[in-house]
């Protein structure tokens, strides 16, 4: 089936590599003007904004730290200044800094609950008021298992993933009498610039946590973001989708 998205406009945390790009541009390909938010690499952004002129014509990119709430603000401006409009949000922006409880630095914990959790929760904030003045809008956060069923050394990124579940939850029943459908997905392990640094033990032992027998890729993880970001998904909110071969 093809989704449709012309006319509707999109913005995706994170959206100039891996996961956070293939949903970009396959977005994109369905029609949506997308927007993709980035922290630091400006290089990557350049290459994806244009791979999605390349796509539809349209593409802008937009630096911002999302756990600051000021930078959130003029992100948005710069956004809405340019379409006029924000049908989608994805939520993908995040960061990884993993040890054990005990060893754990507090920065290291401040920092991840900060951009993984805070940064749902500024993005989402901001995206409401363009989306109740369209009568329309889809919201899609994106976790992980280890909010499902834990991860040894990951407590920091545990918590703030399966603290966005929690708010995924929330915020669908505030928002759904107003057209906007809140969801998240669950990307497993999935082929991707930190999976390729894996040693073959490493790729071994996730490989046999996953009973499909391989890792995933971006794009499926792609496909299903804009399963929730069409008309056709219009029933479904404050649920989440595994994308992960049946390892939860």
């Amino acid at each position: 089936m093809a989704y449709n998205l012309n006319n509707r406009v999109a913005l995706v945390t994170g959206g100039t590599k891996g996961i956070g790009k293939a949903i970009a541009l396959t977005l994109a390909r369905a029609g949506a003007k997308v927007a993709v938010n980035y922290s630091s690499d400006e290089e990557a952004a350049r290459e994806t904004v244009e791979q999605l002129k390349a796509t539809n014509g349209f593409g802008i990119a937009l630096k911002a730290d999302v756990s600051n709430s000021e930078d959130v603000r003029k992100m948005y401006q710069t956004l809405l200044d340019e379409t006029e409009a924000l049908h989608i949000l994805v939520n993908n922006a995040g960061i990884i800094r993993d040890t054990l409880l005990m060893l754990m630095k507090d920065e290291d914990w401040r920092k991840v609950i900060d951009v993984n959790l805070t940064g749902v929760y500024n993005c989402s904030k901001a995206a409401l008021r363009p989306m109740i003045g369209e009568k329309w809008g889809r919201i899609i956060n994106i976790i992980s298992p280890s909010a499902i069923m834990g991860r040894q050394g990951q407590t920091n990124y545990a918590a703030s993933k399966g603290g966005i579940l929690s708010f995924t939850r929330s915020l669908a029943r505030e928002v759904a009498r107003l057209g906007i459908t809140v969801n998240a997905v669950s990307p497993g392990v999935i082929e991707t610039e930190l999976t390729e640094v894996l040693n073959e033990k490493v790729r071994k032992e996730f490989l046999n946590m996953i009973p499909l027998g391989r890792f995933g890729t971006p794009e499926e993880v792609a496909r299903t973001v804009l399963f929730l970001s069409s008309e056709e998904a219009g029933y479904i909110t404050g649920t989440y989708i595994s994308v992960d071969g049946g390892m939860t």
